[in-house]
């Protein structure tokens, strides 16, 4: 991501061309510099929604905490992301955000998107188009989590960060840093850690995977993708807006 290109601007430039102006007025939007810290909590679930956040530098995760006090994480935020975004018509939070490692923030109020929809209707296209594909995400996911076994789940979310890391670089080598503790992979799959060590254990022993000191070594990049289940990231299958 280049110094001086804003999150949003790039993440809507996957979805279609951006004019120069257009470009401007979304770097625009993007506010001060917010230094966070490893474990800090960006908003609570029944927070008021007035805002959104770019994670300019960082990992982030979206939960919830369910009845039992277990905790269930949605998604999984990398640098670059949009936090937020799909609460734009809600009066409260969703879902609690909180950082999984230091990083760096940029808050957007929701009424300066409400403005710029006003003047420019090719930036509502773009908006709409990001958070369609953040849902299909989110469906695929919800899929494997209710029909897949606990080695499906693995592969598909390590397979997903990874499709999610290439896109938005180009030189993405098939080995990525993953700041999750193995209570992160459990919490976001619906699996107890012990059986995602189990699981991780099994891939390194098959030659599909290694995961050590939080990185990411995919050994066989086609069998991780056929246990997984997956047919090709989604972002291939995207067609730009004209």
């Amino acid at each position: 991501m280049g110094q001086q290109e804003g999150c949003i601007a790039r993440q809507f430039g996957h979805y279609g061309a951006i004019s120069a102006n257009d470009r401007r007025r979304l770097d625009a939007l993007e506010g001060v510099a917010t230094g966070v810290t490893k474990g800090q909590v960006l908003w609570h679930e029944g927070d008021t929604a007035r805002d959104f956040c770019t994670l300019r530098q960082g990992w982030a995760y979206s939960f919830r905490h369910m009845e039992d006090g277990t905790r269930h994480i949605l998604e999984i935020f990398l640098p670059g992301d949009i936090i937020g975004l799909h609460e734009f018509p809600f009066k409260q939070r969703l879902s609690s955000v909180a950082m999984l490692e230091d990083g760096e923030i940029r808050l957007v109020s929701n009424r300066q998107l409400h403005d710029l929809f006003r003047q420019s209707t090719d930036l509502m296209s773009l908006c709409f188009a990001v958070c369609s594909y953040q849902q299909a995400v989110l469906s695929e996911r919800m899929v494997h989590l209710s029909r897949r076994s606990a080695r499906q789940r693995v592969a598909y979310l390590l397979f997903e960060i990874f499709c999610r890391l290439r896109r938005c670089d180009d030189d993405q080598r098939e080995c990525f840093r993953l700041p999750l503790s193995q209570q992160h992979l459990a919490d976001a799959l619906g699996l107890s850690p012990v059986h995602v060590s189990r699981t991780l254990t099994a891939f390194r022993q098959e030659g599909l995977l290694k995961l050590a000191r939080g990185w990411v070594h995919m050994l066989d990049r086609r069998a991780l993708a056929r246990e997984g289940s997956v047919l090709g990231c989604l972002h291939d299958h995207v067609e730009p807006l004209v």
